[in-house]
């Protein structure tokens, strides 16, 4: 049964960038660049017949290219940090591609996501950091040039099922040309 979801895959050239962000925080179990993504939508442990009907509902969408920013870092867990994220502008574009993808997966037959969409990229899980030690990272590294890139398409990632991180597999890809 693979473990799907849709995302946008992170130039290298801003992989490296972030991956130079590592290190420094004590109980972070840092993502390795080639895995950076911002995921869309997550869809789960599927079988293949919905794995198909997922892939060929997704050519369905239609949409011109657009830009996504990064700017600075975060975490997500308040008091009891679980992730350092770099986070992404929710631009028009990015919330109303994440939005169709959420309807298609609905009619799918898919529950809808039940948190709500902060477009980020994962940079490191934490187990047992502390939110000072967090809050001291972010004081230090929280801060980086934005970076913006292109997105001219959307990808199905599969996974296997772990403790998360990846490695992330592009089952297939989506232009976005309208």
């Amino acid at each position: 049964m693979p473990r799907l979801f849709t995302g946008l895959e992170i130039p290298s050239d801003i992989g490296q960038t972030l991956s130079s962000l590592r290190g420094g925080l004590p109980g972070a179990r840092w993502i390795d660049p080639e895995n950076y993504h911002v995921t869309l939508r997550f869809i789960g442990d599927i079988d293949g017949v919905v794995a198909n009907d997922i892939a060929s509902t997704l050519i369905r969408v239609n949409r011109k290219p657009f830009e996504v920013t990064l700017q600075g870092l975060a975490s997500f867990g308040g008091k009891k940090p679980r992730a350092v994220v770099a986070s992404v502008m929710p631009t028009r574009p990015l919330m109303e591609l994440q939005a169709e993808l959420e309807r298609l997966m609905q009619r799918v037959g898919l529950d809808p996501e039940g948190r709500k969409f902060i477009p980020h990229v994962t940079l490191a899980r934490l187990r047992d950091a502390s939110d000072q030690d967090v809050a001291d990272y972010l004081s230090v590294r929280g801060y980086f040039p934005s970076r913006a890139f292109t997105v001219s398409r959307f990808v199905l990632f599969s996974s296997r099922a772990s403790v998360g991180g990846g490695p992330y597999v592009v089952e297939d890809s989506y232009a976005l040309t309208a």
